[in-house]
């Protein structure tokens, strides 16, 4: 494929997602296997990026839980398939990391997507949910060996809890990074709270951790 039709593989993949359609989805996966397209650009540039259309969508209010549920499901298919084709290499090191969406917040499409693409990657992830106090965050860090904790807030009003989990991780396990993200979340704020790192979303989460790890 050239570039343009790869390109148009890519926004049919998405698209897919976005409408809920697994069998589009695992149809294209193993079309996607059979021309040889990178396993990990399809997740990436396709499936992601369809659920990065589907997050927005949600945050207007013009899709809601059971359409976000079947969107979910179809990517899956098509990840389930594509996994076994990633290159060993996409990911420079393996490692842990938590994850979760902070007290005071429900919403956790975004950080859901990131859990599948981190272990996409090939890393350990231990997903606390949503609506996680920080005692539970250091929790995980004093049983587990933690290399990075992941927080996400969807609402301004839980990013001051974010303020909080972050101050005590870094005060109590200094050697363990932080990376925050969510909607309300900038680089400015993340600096500000003393994270180590920021993501603006979920493909860009990969890099971040990969840099962290490096």
């Amino acid at each position: 494929m050239d570039n343009e039709e790869l390109n148009e593989f890519y926004e049919k993949m998405a698209q897919a997602v976005v409408d809920g359609n697994e069998d589009e989805c695992i149809r294209l996966a193993n079309l996607g296997i059979e021309e040889q397209i990178d396993a990990y650009d399809i997740i990436i540039k396709g499936c992601a990026h369809g659920m990065t259309i589907v997050s927005d969508l949600y945050e207007k209010r013009e899709m809601f839980v059971p359409e976000i549920l079947l969107s979910a499901r179809a990517m899956s298919g098509a990840v389930d398939i594509l996994k076994p084709y990633i290159k060993t290499d996409d990911i420079k090191e393996t490692g842990c990391v938590c994850i979760g969406v902070v007290l005071g917040d429900i919403h956790d499409i975004g950080k859901n997507l990131v859990k599948l693409l981190l272990e996409t990657a090939g890393l350990r992830v231990i997903d606390l949910g949503r609506d996680v106090p920080t005692e539970d965050f250091i929790e995980t860090v004093e049983k587990e060996k933690v290399d990075i904790v992941a927080l996400s807030a969807l609402m301004t009003t839980s990013m001051m809890e974010m303020k909080e989990t972050v101050k005590e991780l870094n005060e109590k396990y200094p050697n363990v990074k932080t990376m925050v993200g969510g909607a309300p979340v900038s680089k400015e704020f993340a600096d500000k709270i003393g994270a180590d790192s920021y993501a603006d979303n979920a493909s860009e989460a990969i890099r971040v951790v990969q840099g962290l790890l490096g």
